[in-house]
């Protein structure tokens, strides 16, 4: 047996009349018409009162009350007792502590504490603006649900979405589906996202990205904080700076914005990598640890530990790096060795230095215990030179010529046209010029105080047939872009996009509310009014 529903309770109204003529079987109430239903309290100028339905129309300046949670003004409402259910048009506001919302016609159902709308609505708090072309009101959850295109203004940005959860009192807004947020900072677009309108935090979980004046961020996670302008983002990271031309890649980033000063820092680590354009080559560097600080046009970058690059015609490795874009010069740190095509290079301390007006490589620079080591081509032996330091010069980046000073030596395969052995040259001078071409010595000149000889292979034992320091590390040469990696960041990488493909995989919902959300007025109480 469905439960008896109490009856509308007639409170108070200037003039009450039955006229079975005009309104049959109904009470005609007017001014000041005031009734109740189960906590409920509708007031208006007149109404029309069916007692055997028990229902009502109110009619002018009519105001439904629902203790302090609820306020619904409009010209002309319905209510029907039996079912509980409220029906309001005509300049219709409906207000909550949290925020008042402007439309034509509202349902409002009170089993489920439910209003929903179909005709544009402008919603307002203390923070922000909504408009939608329909919606629905969760009275229990102060939760605004927007299923069609709804915008939210801010003084500092602007949400539009298709699918938008936006909780009156936290103001926490849940993105479902292509959104964007946009403000004169920055643009952002995700497809699953928070966003606290309060505290300005947000994060973003699918297709995601920030997009700068200046660079791209994206990721399979993104965190932003407004009031920072700080972002991080998790797995598959890659952060795209249009004005350097140069991509850097990772699974896990951090990036500071001064808006002021415009000196930006950003750190990325998990098989970081930093792809930049150079004469239409990409050159790729490696570290576990990566940092990029400064001004466009005067940023510094710096990796660290286990540092590996790589270049069709150049690759190398050194225990971290330095490059300040202002000045164009590189800087490898500990244990710098360069491999030029087939020349090995070494020495205490390596510098590349670039052109800053064309951006190609100008010249190199090592010093101390400077040693180029190449193979010979059609034998065993190797090509050497050492000495203090080295001076290189680029053509087109690509090593031409090479200056070693102070106690060179040199250990030369010398062959002619029909690329047969002449001799093997073994000389020590104060000087060695030396021009290259791709991977071969097309010549080399010894200067001053010239010592030595050319040797026939037979007269010149193994053990003459290398310098003091030769070490040969071929089998530690990086061949190709892959190679910078070491194996367990490949492992590291090969989980995350395991765990990345299978959360793709899973079926596409929207986010859930946090802990935070549900909780919030128990956790945030309002001060009690004395």
């Amino acid at each position: 047996m469905a439960q008896k529903k109490s009856p509308i309770q007639v409170e108070y109204s200037d003039f009450a009349d039955i006229n079975q003529t005009e309104i049959p079987d109904a009470l005609l109430l007017r001014g000041n018409v005031r009734v109740s239903h189960e906590g409920v309290v509708f007031t208006c100028n007149k109404a029309y009162y069916f007692q055997k339905e028990n229902y009502i129309k109110a009619f002018g300046d009519v105001q439904m009350v629902q203790g302090d949670t609820l306020y619904l003004n409009s010209k002309y409402a319905e209510y029907n007792g039996e079912v509980k259910k409220a029906f309001a048009t005509g300049n219709v506001i409906m207000r909550s502590p949290e925020s008042t919302l402007v439309t034509d016609t509202i349902n409002f159902d009170r089993n489920t504490q439910e209003a929903f709308y179909n005709t544009y609505g402008t919603i307002t708090n203390r923070e922000n603006t909504l408009k939608s072309k329909s919606g629905r009101y969760y009275a229990n959850e102060k939760k605004f649900r927007f299923l069609t295109a709804v915008t939210i203004t801010n003084p500092k940005y602007t949400i539009k979405s298709n699918h938008l959860d936006y909780y009156t009192n936290s103001g926490h807004s849940y993105l479902f589906g292509p959104s964007t947020i946009t403000s004169k900072e920055n643009y952002i677009y995700t497809e699953k996202g928070f966003y606290d309108t309060k505290k300005n935090l947000a994060y973003f979980k699918r297709k995601s990205y920030i997009k700068y004046k200046d660079r791209r961020i994206e990721g399979d996670s993104l965190y932003y904080d407004r009031n920072r302008e700080f972002a991080s983002a998790t797995n598959n990271v890659k952060i795209t700076d249009s004005i350097n031309k140069g991509i850097i890649k990772g699974h896990y980033a951090e990036i500071f914005r001064n808006l002021k000063t415009e000196k930006d820092s950003m750190m990325i680590t998990k098989r970081a990598v930093a792809i930049t354009l150079v004469e239409n080559d990409s050159m790729y560097v490696h570290g576990k640890k990566m940092l990029i600080t400064g001004k466009p046009g005067e940023r510094i970058v710096r990796a660290f530990n286990n540092v590996r690059f790589y270049k069709t015609d150049m690759s190398g490795k050194c225990d971290s790096i330095h490059s300040d874009q202002k000045t164009a010069l590189t800087k490898l740190i500990k244990n710098p060795i360069l491999w030029n095509y087939e020349n090995q290079m070494t020495g205490d301390i390596m510098h590349l230095i670039g052109d800053k007006k064309t951006e190609k490589l100008d010249s190199l620079k090592v010093l101390n215990n400077a040693f180029i080591i190449s193979k010979d081509t059609l034998s065993t032996g190797y090509n050497q030179v050492k000495g203090q330091n080295l001076y290189g010069k680029f053509r087109d980046n690509k090593l031409k010529e090479v200056d070693i000073i102070k106690n060179t030596e040199v250990i030369y395969y010398m062959r002619n046209d029909q690329k047969e052995l002449i001799g093997i040259n073994k000389s020590v001078s104060s000087k060695i010029n030396m021009i290259l071409d791709k991977n071969t010595i097309e010549t080399i000149t010894n200067y001053n105080q010239v010592d030595g000889d050319i040797y026939p292979e037979a007269e010149l034992p193994e053990n003459a047939r290398k310098l003091r320091g030769f070490i040969w590390r071929g089998d530690e040469r990086i061949k190709s872009k892959d190679d910078i990696f070491p194996p367990e960041e490949n492992e590291l990488d090969a989980k995350i996009q395991a765990e990345s493909n299978a959360e793709k995989a899973k079926e596409d919902k929207p986010l859930e509310p946090s802990k935070e959300t549900l909780e919030y007025d128990k956790n945030n109480p309002k001060p009690k009014v004395k």
